[in-house]
């Protein structure tokens, strides 16, 4: 089951993982999103050191380093 949020507003959205390769160096670096449907990219748990925190202007969340 991938781990949701629902925020202030209602609306409920679910943690997807991401591994990328920055175009400048070639390094890869793991990005963490929210989206509103569950995808093949979706996490159960939130990442250790991260908390998740609400845009006041969006509504939506993101993680921030605890």
């Amino acid at each position: 089951m991938a781990y949701k949020h629902t925020n202030t507003r209602g609306a409920t959205y679910y943690l997807h993982k991401r591994e990328v390769t920055l175009q400048g160096s070639g390094r890869k670096q793991t990005i963490y999103y929210f989206a509103r449907e569950v995808g093949d990219n979706a996490i159960n748990d939130i990442p250790s050191g991260f908390t998740v925190v609400e845009s006041k202007r969006s509504g939506l969340p993101v993680l921030k380093k605890a």
